[in-house]
């Protein structure tokens, strides 16, 4: 019988249990999107009391059908360059590494707070070309443990909008100046997501705060000039949601067709 781990976590750290536990109950459904296993294999493991979370099933699958757009982005980028560099950005417990399973050649990075990392390391193994990093991603430091010689994809799945309004394009301007060149993906949300997000019982559960909002992804370019703007993702455009619930694709495209409702919350691509 697997050992039950304790962890004591709050605010944004704490949130971290709820992507988790999204990807391991969607995962549990015989048509998973994501079939994260880890992540189930670990909720298991964890004593938590989940449910004070408040997640259902609609919240699980949204959350695996984003994770699942950005798995299949490193994917392509891993195929195009087989000697890249990924980040992730405010890792958490998140398996991205064992769904991705990306080929020796690859160095992939997971950052997060110190305390975080070293409960990672409980559930994570070494593997040839992985490293975990402990550090607040606003420090300036921890960017010397990853390399700057060749083209890096950045992702910051549930991260951004937890940092101060001036934290985001000073983290980004590094980051870009640090790569020849790359790819970047985060979770956007528009100022009245930021304002309606901490509605939601998971985020009040945490107690967590929201800061960073995007109303229009251009003015990163201003503020980031490295930065070229790829794409806008809302919830109606991941091909994924085609094998979602019949009701749950017609709230989304329903949201995805007002404007003001479909940049609430969406995945940002850029280039640098």
């Amino acid at each position: 019988m697997a050992t039950t781990e304790t962890i004591r976590l709050s605010g944004e750290r704490e949130t971290l249990l709820v992507t988790l536990y999204a990807k391991a109950l969607e995962s549990r459904s015989p048509a998973s999107i994501l079939k994260d296993s880890v992540a189930d294999a670990i909720v298991r493991r964890l004593d938590y009391d989940f449910a004070r979370l408040g997640l259902g099933a609609r919240d699980a699958t949204g959350l695996a059908i984003r994770a699942k757009f950005l798995d299949d982005l490193v994917r392509r980028f891993i195929a195009a360059h087989p000697d890249g560099i990924v980040l992730n950005l405010g890792c958490g417990l998140d398996s991205r590494i064992a769904r991705v399973d990306p080929p020796a050649g690859t160095r992939w990075f997971d950052l997060d707070y110190p305390d975080v990392i070293d409960i990672r390391r409980r559930f994570y193994p070494a593997r040839d070309g992985y490293s975990m990093i402990g550090s607040s991603v606003t420090e300036v430091g921890w960017l010397e443990a990853v390399p700057d010689d060749g083209r890096g994809i950045i992702i910051a799945e549930g991260l951004l909008a937890y940092l101060g309004s001036d934290d985001v394009p000073r983290l980004l301007d590094r980051l870009t100046a640090h790569f020849p060149g790359g790819e970047l993906a985060f979770d956007g949300y528009s100022s009245l997501g930021v304002a309606l997000l901490p509605l939601h019982p998971a985020i009040r559960a945490t107690g967590a705060t929201l800061h960073w909002a995007i109303d229009d992804p251009r003015e990163l370019e201003r503020q980031v000039p490295r930065l070229t703007f790829v794409a806008e993702i809302a919830g109606s455009d991941f091909e994924d949601l085609a094998r979602a619930p019949w009701p749950m694709q017609m709230l989304a495209r329903t949201v995805g067709a007002i404007p003001f409702l479909r940049r609430m919350g969406r995945m940002l691509r850029y280039r640098f």
